[in-house]
């Protein structure tokens, strides 16, 4: 009977330490974290097709590539079955980003600035 129970208070400790997972340094104090950042960061190649599956579900496709959720039960079942393969930050509704955002931010600079054009200039 201490077994099982000892078991439960164990289970019930790793759950709470993955929800109260640390946040970012990013996220503002006052600011609730209501979302998961998960990151896969080991490919997915020569696994069995129920994990496969289960990063299709979350939206990952490929290596390093980010996806936001909301936090539910449904999506931490997920990140727990590939919890091996992905990293996962608590982030608040502000820090999340669109697919184009994150494409604007990794894009380089034009390597100029334009001053002024000729074209519109009047003669």
């Amino acid at each position: 009977m201490s077994a099982l129970l000892s078991l439960r208070s164990c289970a019930q400790l790793h759950a709470r330490t993955f929800a109260t997972a640390a946040p970012s340094s990013s996220a503002a104090a006052s600011e609730p974290l209501t979302h998961f950042r998960i990151t896969l960061r080991r490919s997915a190649i020569s696994l069995p097709k129920n994990v496969k599956g289960t990063l299709e579900a979350l939206g990952i496709h490929r290596r390093l590539q980010t996806v936001y959720h909301r936090h539910c039960p449904d999506i931490a079942g997920k990140i727990l079955r590939v919890k091996e393969l992905v990293t996962v930050q608590n982030v608040p509704a502000s820090a999340v980003r669109t697919k184009l955002e994150q494409r604007m931010d990794r894009r380089a600079s034009r390597g100029y600035v334009v001053a002024g054009s000729k074209l519109n200039a009047e003669p």
